[in-house]
């Protein structure tokens, strides 16, 4: 285990795509729970990092951050309750190797395994799958470094609220997860099938599989690719064919952005496999890119994914010259006060740019505008620029954080612009 240090925040200190400078003066790496909590007890101002994947300043703190990544990496599995107790600086790969051990399972992941545990339920992280919930769902326990320094667990209806708590409450030293028993997939890549076909099939598309990813770059009105994920103790889907839907299936192994090698990507060519290795687009010893991209992601009601697509099919000549790529994936519904699924079945549509700031920006805005009429609610750790009044009217029970935050963190320790712009506290 590695010991605690503490490094000084330098013009190196950025997120993972090199977009947000963070301000804080130092990151801390505490290596104990009881070193955690001195540190949140003796800091004016302080903020949980992650592993650094938001795409926006929501990690950023103006006194101090703190790096979990070096807290021992103490898995503890319940077979009897099907539980999972793990750290909050833990990446999802690590965890579902532990799991998988004692024949267990998540119910799903995300496209990326190199996440953290906390931070992914923390800004309302999912995978896909019509019946699969967002990341945070699967949590039945928080364990949280409050201001004072005390370590507080959260459970029961209060969870609803702290879940998807974006690093407000405090710092997320523990998780418990549910389970399931472990399970293999089996996933295909499909390509070529025009847009129009989700006119009369998009639920038919969406839930042909456990899983299920459109792809598109938005230069022709066609999908460029569809990932479908089946379980292999499932029966396999009726609607599965070829071709499907006049799509046809990958000869070879797929990227999603179709001029980068698949070598990054987990097996396809309908190869079984262990859920953790085939549910995530990426394998986790490789890193998917150089991080020479933005991001941006929006959820709407699936029932309005159809319109919504015709929306921003419209500006898709002013999208493709700064898009790699366009994700497509559903999200069951949820009660977790800030999940951008929460009380509603939702399609996210999700964009992953170029790096170019003021470029991608101009467009996010036009992008923005064609959702407006659904009430699009943006990925809390991407790329938006949705005026907040806006965005406090598709939360309803954003009174009910804000409450919550003055409970918990009554002096704003764990403040900063972020949440003061969208989320204020008072």
């Amino acid at each position: 285990m590695a010991g605690s240090d503490t490094v000084p925040v330098t013009t190196a200190a950025r997120n993972w795509a090199g977009n947000v400078t963070y301000h804080a003066g130092a990151i801390h790496r505490p290596a104990s729970l009881d070193e955690l909590r001195a540190l949140v007890a003796a800091s004016p101002r302080i903020r949980a990092s992650g592993t650094r994947h938001s795409f926006n300043d929501l990690p950023d703190s103006p006194g101090v951050l703190v790096s979990l990544a070096s807290m021992p990496p103490e898995v503890d599995v319940d077979s009897a309750a099907a539980m999972v107790r793990v750290p909050g600086g833990m990446r999802y790969a690590e965890v579902a190797e532990r799991v998988q051990e004692r024949g267990f399972a998540l119910r799903n992941l995300g496209s990326l395994p190199h996440i953290s545990v906390a931070g992914a339920c923390a800004t309302g992280t999912h995978g896909s799958g019509v019946r699969n919930g967002g990341l945070a769902t699967a949590v039945r326990r928080l364990e949280v470094v409050t201001a004072d320094g005390d370590l507080v667990t959260l459970e029961g209806g209060e969870l609803e609220g702290a879940v998807v708590g974006l690093g407000a409450l405090g710092v997320v030293a523990a998780l418990t997860l549910e389970l399931v028993p472990t399970y293999d997939v089996a996933q295909r890549v499909y390509e070529g099938l025009p847009m129009e076909v989700l006119d009369d099939h998009f639920d038919a598309l969406v839930g042909a599989a456990y899983s299920v990813s459109l792809f598109t770059d938005w230069r022709a009105p066609r999908l460029t690719q569809v990932w479908v994920k089946r379980r292999v103790d499932e029966p396999p889907p009726a609607v599965l064919g070829e071709p499907w839907f006049s799509a046809r299936p990958a000869d070879a192994p797929r990227h999603p952005v179709h001029v980068i090698s698949p070598a990054s990507c987990n097996p396809q060519m309908d190869a079984p496999g262990p859920w953790f290795a085939r549910l995530p687009h990426f394998r986790p010893e490789f890193t998917p890119s150089s991080g020479e991209e933005l991001q941006s992601e929006y959820l709407i009601d699936r029932a309005d994914a159809v319109p919504a697509l015709r929306a921003v099919a419209r500006v898709r000549d002013r999208i493709a010259p700064v898009l790699q790529i366009c994700e497509i994936r559903t999200i069951a519904a949820d009660r977790l006060w800030l999940s951008p699924s929460y009380g509603r079945d939702s399609v996210s549509i999700h964009f992953t740019w170029v790096a170019d700031a003021a470029a991608v920006l101009a467009v996010v805005a036009l992008v923005e505008e064609q959702l407006a009429p659904f009430a699009a609610r943006p990925h809390w750790g991407k790329v938006f620029t949705t005026a907040p009044e806006a965005l406090r009217q598709r939360y309803d029970r954003m009174d009910d954080f804000a409450a919550l935050r003055r409970r918990y963190d009554p002096g704003d320790k764990f403040g900063n612009d972020f949440l003061a712009r969208h989320l204020p506290a008072t």
